[in-house]
């Protein structure tokens, strides 16, 4: 099966500042891939490369390829509209529109896309809520605000509006830091369900939590990426000194 992304002497920069130097690599389909490292060593930046968001960034720019589907997102004539709806974001926050409802929430996407139709929205508001593990909580309270229930609630409803424009992939930051050890559980094992048909990238600061839930690990440091393999390679037999030592508590 060909990688879902192919990425290609990815470098970053921000006005001045080289962030992300030389990156190569590919993230398989329908796999979770962590991405590790210490604060500061461009994990963030390198996931908003994934989807154009790092250019949003006055005096941010970007060199190399990300090939998605073949296609290079970099490429003269692609729509980053178009990519940032395949490739949807769930940020470290849980941040719901708060003047929506649960309801409006989930179908804000569908109506920015010119969806009106009421039996249209309901499903896909119900199915995204569904594959999001929040339906049976909400169900009956869709009209409050979304700001109204738990953060680990708000989380998995970050996570329901983002499926509810039908991405091909989910990229997630730190979607655990903000959240109890309970939330936390339960966006885990979304995580993995999530796998079963979608392209999920997620940063961790929490090693423990890549180990768990990735089936790959790419360990960055000071903008480099040191190693990349299988989560359970990395982990158990890291090739790279410097992951060893970040693996075993010595820095980060």
């Amino acid at each position: 099966m060909a990688p879902k992304f192919e990425i290609q002497n990815l470098n970053a920069w921000f006005g001045l500042k080289h962030v992300l130097k030389n990156i190569n690599m590919k993230i398989e389909e329908r796999a979770v891939t962590a991405i590790i490292g210490p604060s500061g060593c461009g994990k963030t930046t390198f996931i908003r490369c994934l989807n154009r968001m790092h250019e949003l960034t006055p005096g941010a720019r970007v060199s190399g390829k990300v090939i998605f589907n073949g296609v290079d997102i970099y490429g003269n004539g692609v729509d980053p509209v178009m990519v940032r709806r395949k490739i949807g974001m769930v940020f470290q926050k849980p941040n719901p529109f708060p003047m929506m409802s649960i309801y409006d929430n989930v179908a804000a996407g569908l109506r920015l896309n010119g969806i009106r139709d009421k039996k249209v929205l309901d499903a896909v508001v119900r199915r995204s809520l569904e594959l999001a593990n929040l339906w049976d909580e909400v169900k009956d309270d869709l009209n409050k605000s979304g700001v109204s229930i738990s953060g680990g609630q708000q989380q998995r409803l970050c996570i329901a509006r983002a499926l509810a424009v039908e991405p091909e992939v989910l990229l997630m930051d730190e979607p655990c830091s903000a959240l109890d050890p309970i939330a936390t559980a339960k966006i885990e094992a979304l995580i993995r369900k999530l796998a079963e048909n979608y392209t999920v990238v997620i940063i961790t600061h929490n090693t423990q939590q890549a180990a768990r839930v990735s089936d790959y690990t790419a360990f960055f440091y000071l903008g480099e990426l040191i190693e990349y393999g299988l989560t359970k390679q990395i982990f158990e037999n890291p090739k790279h000194e410097l992951t060893e030592r970040y693996l075993t508590g010595e820095f980060g």
